[in-house]
């Protein structure tokens, strides 16, 4: 079986639900309530679901540049371990917002080249909505050893993103366009965003709250890209969790090899001496 690589639908997870090769992982988060994510996990989650804390678990918080720095994949991996899954498993995450923090994870097992990963369509939201099965128990997992690396080449920091920029590649950024324009900074110390980087909200690969048809993503995003390839591309947001969605969703339009900023604005600005633009691109 080929697996689910970039969404599944909830109608087709809920009947997949007790394969000994399944393992869903609750990613739900809110950025000003960190504990917020976990307390609804106790409360209620889909049924076999671990879950994952995107500063915990899918960040390394020991780090100093940006505000959710990438993990180092021993350290992921070991989670992984921990959870009970091995390469072989089809791994799938949700959250209870637009996909964003799941997309998180989908692109951290995608960087260890783990290919039957996906984001539940719609999230904790359709899954309730739907009325389907939802349990308060919480079962560990038999533990087990995920041996993985990350593929670095994917993971680009401040100084390759600009080299790339200067070479002609094209950067994306998935903030909201008052926040790339610089008007309404709620989170990093600095306004603006990084010169030459292009605004796409991450709001616009959904519609009702779920990724768009895989054409319109891919029209929409070949207009954007013009004559650069998905591996002359970059993605950005403020830390480097939202632009994950940006490469769920070129992936889904069958664009695939963007690259990721990982530190994305917040690892931008860690250095004052890089320049900040402002207004639109």
């Amino acid at each position: 079986m080929a697996g689910w690589n970039t969404v599944v639908q909830a109608e087709t997870l809920s009947v997949a639900l007790g394969r000994p090769d399944l393992a869903v992982i609750d990613c739900r988060h809110t950025i000003t309530a960190p504990g917020a994510g976990e307390s609804a996990f106790l409360q209620g989650h889909l049924p076999g679901a671990h879950y994952a804390h995107l500063d915990r678990d899918l960040s390394d918080m020991r780090k100093t540049v940006g505000r959710h720095p990438w993990p180092e994949a021993a350290d992921f991996t070991a989670k992984l371990g921990q959870w009970g899954i091995t390469p072989q498993h089809q791994v799938i995450a949700y959250d209870d917002g637009d996909g964003v923090i799941a997309a998180r994870l989908w692109f951290l097992m995608r960087a260890l080249g783990h290919e039957k990963v996906a984001v539940l369509d719609g999230g904790w939201a359709r899954w309730t909505g739907l009325g389907l099965p939802v349990d308060t128990q919480h079962r560990a997992a038999a533990p087990t050893r995920y041996v993985a690396s990350f593929d670095d080449s994917r993971l680009l920091d401040a100084e390759a993103v600009q080299a790339r920029l200067d070479a002609g590649e094209l950067l994306i950024d998935a903030r909201a366009a008052d926040r790339f324009r610089g008007e309404n900074e709620m989170l990093d110390r600095t306004p603006g965003h990084v010169p030459g980087a292009r605004s796409r909200p991450y709001a616009q690969n959904l519609v009702e709250g779920r990724l768009k048809a895989p054409m319109q993503l891919a029209d929409e995003w070949r207009a954007l890209l013009g004559t650069h390839t998905p591996e002359q591309v970059m993605v950005m947001c403020g830390s480097g969790v939202t632009a994950c969605h940006h490469l769920l969703a070129m992936e889904r339009a069958g664009l695939k090899g963007a690259r990721l900023f990982t530190g994305s604005w917040s690892g931008w600005i860690a250095d004052p001496a890089r320049p900040v633009a402002t207004g639109e691109s």
